[in-house]
């Protein structure tokens, strides 16, 4: 039987496409590689971005095992050469808006787009992360997977919300811990899982106005003086680690007066990803610490 071409349509309008149905040696950013793997398309290998490093970060990983995947490294220290030694048949890449692959230069997706089918999805504050999940499953079976069971998902939404109802419900901060004297504050809004923490009825801090669209810079005095219940706290690698922001009094207040819950900003667009997300928070919230 003769086999159909595999045709894709990306987040850029832009079709991908393959003589043979489907590709089966995909090459991913770390985050996309580590989707697919839930959803059932293992890589070959992945590629990190410039926040990155020499090594995988275990936050973006997810599920990847990845003594299997390889790891090609990050930023600028790709070039097209490495990412096509792996002799893909797909790239996987995702965008925060626009368009652009998100963790190459420019030069090397093109150089990239020049030689393999590239499929971008777009994973920024424009899309719901339903929408996210919806376009990596569809992306999924289009490979050969099956359809994304969505159950724990929505078990983990309904205890959520219940959790989320409960009374007094506590306040709650994302942040990215910048070193012993700064955080990120996350703007809640730019960051389609917290969004998704606030439609489901989490009360979720907003900083005030400010330069930065995710983020706002500021002391952790003055994140400590939010008086959150619960801290959702970024675990990439790219973050400061605790050990260094433990030198600042202030942070040690708001960790005696709040639940830490790490929250990963880069997660896997899987329903599994996102609810495991959701039951951490869940369970948080059901025995909250610290003030409401």
């Amino acid at each position: 039987m003769e086999q159909r071409a595999w045709r894709f349509s990306d987040d850029r309008g832009q079709v991908a496409a393959a003589a043979a149905a489907p590709p089966i040696r995909v090459l991913a950013y770390i985050q996309a590689g580590a989707t697919l793997e839930d959803l059932g398309i293992r890589p070959v290998a992945v590629f990190g971005s410039f926040h990155d490093g020499p090594l995988p970060d275990p936050a973006k990983s997810g599920a990847l095992p990845l003594d299997d995947v390889g790891y090609l490294g990050a930023g600028g220290d790709l070039t097209a050469e490495a990412l096509l030694a792996v002799a893909p048949d797909l790239v996987v890449a995702v965008s925060y808006g626009g368009g652009q692959v998100y963790g190459l230069d420019a030069e090397v997706a093109k150089q990239l787009e020049e030689r393999v089918p590239v499929v971008v999805l777009d994973v920024g504050q424009a899309r719901t992360a339903a929408r996210i999940r919806a376009r990596f499953s569809d992306l999924a079976r289009s490979l050969g997977a099956p359809a994304e069971d969505v159950t724990a998902l929505n078990t983990a939404e309904s205890r959520l919300r219940a959790a989320a109802g409960r009374a007094p419900a506590p306040r709650v901060l994302a942040l990215s811990p910048a070193g012993p004297d700064e955080v990120h504050l996350a703007r809640p809004g730019a960051w389609p899982d917290l969004r998704d923490l606030v439609r489901h009825g989490v009360a979720l801090i907003e900083p005030e106005e400010g330069p930065g669209t995710n983020w706002l810079t500021a002391s952790w005095r003055a994140a400590a003086a939010l008086r959150p219940g619960l801290v959702l706290m970024d675990i990439r690698s790219n973050a400061a680690p605790l050990e260094v922001v433990r030198a600042d009094a202030s942070w040690r207040a708001l960790e005696a007066g709040a639940r830490i819950v790490a929250w990963n900003p880069e997660p896997p667009g899987s329903a599994a990803a996102h609810a495991a997300f959701f039951e951490r928070v869940a369970g948080a919230l059901e025995e909250p610490r610290g003030t409401a």
